[in-house]
């Protein structure tokens, strides 16, 4: 079963975040306007709202051809999901490999809906320091998938529970 059994805490994480993602995108883009204001200063320059409507990837990356670029990164993002559910999957329970999974699916499926409703993903947080003016925005599916990739490094790979004990080591070599 695809979301059952070992994988429901990924399946609750990455529904969790879709909605989240998708709410907080509505809410700023048509409910505060953003998408015809273009910006909200919220606490500067700490937090402010900028809209941007990312056809590429990070940073508009690899923004081209518009229907050509969105229906690749369509494509491309649904592959990765489908590939780390499996994996993650086949790697075992091991919640935070869950909870990694499940950022990095909803994450992504949040911005495959943004490419399907809009034709490009709706960014507005922008952060910035005083005297360094950040020009990039991003969402919280950004956020979500990079906290998932990070913790994808972090927890998988290996069975960490066969790992030798260092105690057991020095105890052999008496």
């Amino acid at each position: 079963m695809f979301f059952g059994g070992t994988m429901r805490l990924a399946g609750k994480v990455a529904a969790t975040v879709l909605v989240i993602d998708q709410i907080s995108k509505y809410a700023v883009v048509h409910g505060m306007n953003l998408d015809q204001k273009l910006a909200i200063d919220v606490f500067p320059p700490w937090l402010n709202l900028r809209m941007a409507w990312n056809q590429g990837v990070n940073f508009g990356l690899f923004a081209g051809d518009a229907a050509v670029t969105r229906w690749a990164l369509i494509a491309l993002a649904l592959g990765i999901s489908v590939w780390v559910w499996l994996w993650v999957r086949r790697e075992g329970p091991r919640p935070m490999a869950q909870v990694s999974a499940g950022l990095l699916v909803g994450g992504a499926v949040g911005n495959v809906i943004d490419r399907l409703i809009y034709g490009a993903v709706a960014d507005f947080l922008n952060m910035s320091v005083p005297g360094v003016n950040n020009p990039w925005s991003f969402n919280v599916a950004d956020i979500a998938i990079f906290a998932g990739a990070l913790g994808l490094v972090i927890f998988t790979g290996g069975d960490h529970s066969k790992r030798p004990n260092p105690r057991d080591a020095r105890r052999d070599m008496r």
